[in-house]
């Protein structure tokens, strides 16, 4: 039932890996890492400080905390944002989550973004002939 310790002793040990081997895994996963999870949390951070640095009035902005508004002043860390009509309430500039595009400015994007497309295709189709 139980194995005695000589017979246990007596057995082969496995070889462990080369540790030019293991280097090399390890190596290999820090390289999935850094190009799956840290560059692309970088590039969200980079673009999220540009975002918040170039508020200003009459930007309309939503909050990390599901909050609504249009920027009435930008100070140094903090910002005021119209919630309604005579609310204004201050919050810190970091916490923005993003700049909310109103219904003219999308379909205006819409447009110039489909006009580079066209744009785009005529010169593919000079660069053809």
């Amino acid at each position: 039932m139980f194995i005695n310790e000589a017979y246990a002793a007596t057995q082969p040990m496995a070889e462990a890996g080369s540790m030019s081997g293991t280097f090399i895994q390890l190596g290999l996963i820090l390289l999935i890492f850094y190009f799956f999870l840290i560059r692309p949390q970088q590039r969200k951070i980079k673009e999220h400080a540009n975002m918040v640095q170039s508020l200003k009035p009459g930007d309309n902005v939503l909050t990390n905390g599901g909050i609504y508004g249009k920027i009435v002043k930008v100070e140094e860390r903090e910002v005021s944002l119209e919630v309604a009509s005579g609310v204004v309430i201050k919050v810190d500039r970091m916490s923005i989550g993003g700049v909310v595009l109103s219904e003219k400015e999308k379909t205006v994007e819409k447009k110039t973004v489909k006009s580079a497309n066209k744009s785009d295709k005529k010169v593919k189709k000079t660069n053809k002939k």
